[in-house]
């Protein structure tokens, strides 16, 4: 689907979705262009990107299909950006990425994306109710879109947080075995929202330090309050990340001692049985068939047996002492 929206300063012309008639306005003085392309057909991505805009075919390439990183690329009149929404599913517990295409041109605006984007329908809504507020340029446009975009990272990241502290209580309380699991899930999650958002900021970077022209000068404080931003919720992945390895080695601190705890039940158990383990063992000698003797020998088969059993408990203590496990 194609929907567009002509601008003339500050105020709304016209919203369209007649394709054609898009190429004659975007050829008129004193207009900007947003043009939202949504889930669109192959005729419609023909129509668009090669014969209205005349877009480069790599950017277009890299429009189509779906790219797993942020990038921004240059090209005659306009620049290529590739930005990800974020949404985290406390059902699924994992993060969702809706990927958003931009060209930016000095009076265009394309964005384009598979599936529905937050940002685009509040921006357009916003369009809509009260145009002057944002559709005074297409760079202005793109900051808007950015920044209502980056604003969903924070509630995500809360959703995760409230998620964390689930598992954190309930391994305090009774962790399962699924415990471990859950948070090396989350963990997970997290590098993986890294890899977007790290790349993500260099992207914007960019864009703030006024490396595209079509950006105007007076337009890159906002962009570098969009890098703030992103350094910020890039903080509290990090301190999310380092909170779930201290939580794991919370959990293997709790398991190791409750193993310790078995362990102490079972020396304690097997201590307590000593003395009868010994007595038994001792009185249950059949002394009469003691080798070497014709009968009844009693001083030499208790001297044999107590002075070898003398000699091994040395022998196992001085190996012992030796490895120095004593």
């Amino acid at each position: 689907m194609v929907r567009y929206f002509i601008f003339s300063k500050g105020r709304l012309i016209q919203e369209s979705s007649d394709v054609p008639f898009l190429k004659v306005a975007l050829y008129e003085e004193g207009v900007d262009i947003w043009v939202d392309i949504e889930q669109p057909t192959p005729e419609e991505n023909r129509q668009v990107l090669e014969q209205i805009f005349s877009f480069h075919p790599l950017a277009i390439e890299d429009c189509v299909a779906v790219s797993e990183r942020p990038k921004i690329d240059q090209y005659d009149g306009y620049f290529f950006m590739v930005v990800h929404a974020l949404d985290f599913s406390r059902h699924q517990h994992q993060f969702a990425t809706s990927e958003l295409n931009l060209f930016i041109g000095r009076n265009f605006l394309v964005t384009y994306h598979l599936a529905p984007v937050r940002s685009i329908g509040i921006t357009i809504d916003r369009v809509l109710k009260n145009p002057s507020l944002v559709a005074r340029s297409p760079d202005r446009l793109t900051y808007y879109i950015l920044d209502l975009l980056l604003d969903n990272y924070e509630p995500a990241l809360q959703d995760l947080a409230s998620d964390m502290a689930d598992i954190e209580a309930s391994m305090l309380a009774a962790p399962s075995k699924t415990t471990l699991a859950e948070i090396v899930h989350l963990k997970t999650q997290i590098q993986t929202m890294r890899q977007i958002m790290v790349p993500q900021r260099e992207v914007i970077a960019r864009v703030a330090h006024g490396e595209f022209t079509p950006v105007r000068a007076s337009m890159l404080p906002y962009y570098r309050d969009l890098l703030d931003h992103l350094s910020h919720i890039l903080d509290m992945a990090e301190t999310h990340r380092e909170s779930l390895s201290n939580t794991i080695q919370i959990l293997l601190n709790l398991q190791q001692s409750q193993t310790n705890q078995v362990i102490k039940v079972l020396t304690v158990l097997a201590t307590l049985s000593m003395p009868l383990l010994i007595v038994t063992s001792f009185y249950g000698m059949n002394i009469r068939h003691f080798p070497n003797t014709d009968g009844p020998s009693w001083p030499l088969a208790y001297l044999w047996t107590l002075g070898l059993s003398g000699l091994v408990t040395i022998l196992v203590y001085a190996i012992l002492k030796r490895k120095e496990w004593l």
